[in-house]
């Protein structure tokens, strides 16, 4: 059963434009070709989204390919499946990639345990609103904040993943 999503790549060099659309190509075994527009939050970088369709996973795979190179700022949303729950990428140059568990909905999902293991660890509630942060990547979501509202109205590509 095939699932969705999307890459938003929020920030890179004009050069490092037709390798992330290569990195994306390889992993959806399809050509692409993105429309790339300038990112007016970073001067000189360009921003591009992409939707996608293929198995479950290719959100991983997409997210890991991009990661190859450190000056870019991406997302990565792969919508639950069957069976399969979502997940969501973010990728901050010095901050490294962040994935969550996502919900139909598209909110970061917690588990029991995970939260369980948080509430053990935590000396005192500031503590523990430091780790639920963490958690749900809010440091990500704050860096890259600027970078989607600058996005907003930029066209969109839809990709699907062969074979």
């Amino acid at each position: 059963m095939p699932t969705r999503g999307v890459v938003y790549v929020h920030s890179t060099p004009l050069a490092v434009c037709s390798h992330v659309e290569w990195a994306i190509a390889r992993v959806l075994a399809a050509p692409v070709n993105l429309e790339w527009t300038a990112q007016p939050v970073d001067p000189g970088a360009r921003r591009a989204e992409c939707g996608w369709t293929g198995r479950p996973g290719t959100g991983a795979e997409l997210a890991a390919a991009l990661r190859q190179w450190p000056m870019i700022r991406f997302e990565v949303t792969e919508e639950p499946s069957p069976g399969v729950d979502g997940e969501r990428f973010m990728y901050v140059p010095g901050r490294g990639l962040f994935r969550a568990t996502v919900g139909a909905a598209g909110d970061i999902q917690l588990g029991e345990d995970r939260l369980r293991g948080l509430m053990a660890a935590a000396r005192a509630p500031e503590a523990l609103a430091h780790a639920l942060d963490k958690a749900l990547g809010t440091a990500w979501d704050a860096e890259l904040e600027p970078y989607r509202y600058a996005g907003d109205g930029a066209p969109v590509t839809l990709l699907t993943r062969v074979g």
